[in-house]
């Protein structure tokens, strides 16, 4: 007789109603998309037809863990540890997930059989009219009955066979019709030890299903109770380490949500952004296309400028060629083949006209050159609301219209920097207005001409170029400033290099008596006294200039040069306000 058992893990029961039996996803192999044969489930939990598993291709990995690595839940777990040593290990990748599956000993057929799978597959067998079902006992005919105590498919012939069989007279027969309501089909697992046994009890200490003959064998002395017992313990361990996975399994699904909630904000951002840059990039192509235009059209009219200007100057001078061309030539005639007579009665005209044309100014240079330059570097203001670069000039710097400014240019101090300032200009006295010109300058000590001072050029962008050099010793220094080879005004110019600037060593002060707070002592550069003993000066008092002046020297001027060279004994005395 069948034992009974109690529904705790999902055994025979009915569907409920409106539940769409059956799931192709747990029937079908995901490597060969058939209905699983000979299914085998991986540690990871994804079950492979054991064919399929045979073709993928292995690879060994070391496996440090020592002993033998057992991933079957029908082999031992309770083994005697080995030393740890590193064994090559046989092992295949999860064809769904690419987990890594460490082989058993046994290779593919050693890992755990997936009965559920075999079950659902049943299952749908079944709810396809019975195709491709057969019978358990011949293999030949289609299932038509099955026997619910032997939980086995039979043919017709079979079942009439198994009616006639007196141990099997009084099982009950039900058809396959019948059965297509119920979510499981309970066939018997056979041992794989013994195929005539149907494992029905647990052995606790090997941790595995056990059949009669098991018991009494190699499980003999190990505890072994009935599986409809076994299940209670160890399916509630199972629904406790579920408990514990199910929170994961909402949070990553949360997680997964949120992720693609970020995903579609971060396209649409994308998209949006894209949006951006294709708008800015597109006014900034018709920016830059209107300022290309703008220029040609700007170079265009500095072409008809020019050429206007050299015709009209053509035609000019070559008017004025026709008519000294003219006078030359009736003059010449009259002077070889007039007579004196002849000579003397056109003199007249003939010599005013040639004074005339000889007054007439005239340039031998055409009016205006080619020179026609683009810095595409330069900026050309707004156009469209986008700062837009790129200028066409037709100035050309003229040297002899270039100025030099600064306060240093005749005066310098040794060891200390001087600078002045180049400004360009063109022909027409009108600043550049942009750098790139080659401002060439030589500072040489008069006294060693082969001893250049180094000097620093600096290029403001704005036609002016700031020039600065350091002298190392005082004397008589020639600066030479040259643009295109050629001196600008006022160059070469000559620089007295002096001594290095001398710091007042008295104090700046209105009278002796305030600075040094009432010292008769304290003494003064500007000669001034007081009565009652006081050799400094004093506010309205004989010597006082009736101004503020330094102490050391009496100059006026607070930021100025120290000119006092009095004695020791003087310089004490002065010296005195400034401690005080």
């Amino acid at each position: 007789m069948a034992e009974k058992r109690k529904p705790l893990l999902g055994f025979v029961g009915k569907l409920p109603s409106g539940t769409t039996p059956g799931n192709s996803g747990k029937t079908r192999c995901p490597l060969c998309m058939g209905l699983f044969k000979a299914p085998r489930l991986l540690p990871c939990l994804h079950t492979v037809c054991t064919t399929c598993l045979e073709q993928l291709e292995p690879f060994s990995v070391v496996d440090i863990r020592g002993g033998d690595s057992d991933t079957s839940s029908e082999g031992s777990v309770f083994q005697e540890l080995k030393p740890r040593t590193l064994q090559p290990q046989i092992g295949i990748l999860c064809p769904v997930c690419d987990a890594q599956v460490d082989l058993p000993t046994g290779g593919v057929k050693a890992l755990t059989i997936d009965h559920l799978a075999m079950n659902d597959v049943m299952l749908e067998s079944l709810r396809g009219e019975g195709q491709g079902l057969v019978c358990d006992l011949c293999s030949d005919r289609e299932v038509e009955k099955r026997c619910q105590t032997c939980k086995a498919n039979l043919c017709h012939f079979c079942c009439q066979a198994h009616r006639r069989q007196k141990k099997t007279t009084y099982h009950t027969m039900v058809d396959l019709k019948d059965l297509k309501g119920y979510s499981q089909m309970g066939k018997p697992i056979p041992c794989p030890a013994h195929p005539a046994e149907e494992l029905r009890r647990f052995c606790e200490l090997c941790d595995q299903p056990v059949c009669r003959d098991c018991v009494v064998g190699e499980h003999r002395e190990h505890p072994c109770e009935l599986t409809s017992s076994a299940v209670h313990k160890h399916g509630d361990s199972m629904r406790e380490l579920l408990k514990g996975t199910q929170p994961h399994v909402e949070a990553l699904e949360k997680a997964l949500a949120q992720i693609e909630g970020t995903n579609g904000a971060l396209r649409e951002r994308v998209e949006a952004v894209a949006a951006d840059i294709r708008t800015f990039s597109e006014g900034y192509i018709r920016a830059i296309e209107e300022h290309r235009d703008k220029l040609l059209k700007q170079l265009e009219d500095i072409r008809i400028q020019k050429e206007n200007s050299l015709q009209l100057q053509k035609a000019q001078l070559q008017q004025l060629l026709a008519d000294m061309r003219t006078g030359v030539e009736f003059t010449e005639r009259l002077l070889t083949s007039g007579s004196d007579l002849e000579i003397l009665i056109t003199k007249g005209v003939v010599m005013e006209r040639l004074t005339k044309l000889n007054k007439v100014a005239y340039s031998a240079r055409p009016g205006v050159n080619e020179k026609i330059t683009f810095s595409p570097k330069e900026k050309a203001g707004l156009c469209r609301g986008y700062e837009v670069y790129g200028a066409i000039s037709t100035k050309e710097v003229d040297p002899a219209k270039c100025v030099l400014q600064g306060e240093d240019l005749h005066r310098a101090r040794e060891k200390q920097t001087a600078s002045f300032t180049v400004i360009c200009k063109d022909a027409a006295g009108e600043s550049m207005g942009r750098g790139g010109e080659n401002i060439q300058v030589a500072v040489v000590p008069k006294d060693k001409k082969d001893s250049p001072v180094k000097t620093m050029v600096h290029d403001n962008k704005d036609g002016t170029y700031y020039v600065s050099y350091t002298p190392k010793e005082p004397g008589i220094y020639t600066v030479f400033v040259c643009v295109k080879e050629q001196h600008v005004q006022g160059s070469p110019f000559t620089v007295t290099v002096r001594k290095r600037h001398r710091s007042h060593p008295g104090v700046f002060h209105c009278c002796t008596f305030c600075s040094s707070g009432g010292q008769k002592t304290a003494r003064c550069a500007c000669g001034g006294t007081m009565p009652g003993g006081y050799l400094g000066c004093g506010h309205g008092h004989k010597g006082h200039p009736g101004r503020p002046h330094w102490s050391c020297c009496g100059k006026f001027t607070e930021k100025s040069e120290c000119t006092w060279a009095g004695g020791q004994s003087a310089a004490r005395s002065l010296l005195r306000t400034v401690a005080l």
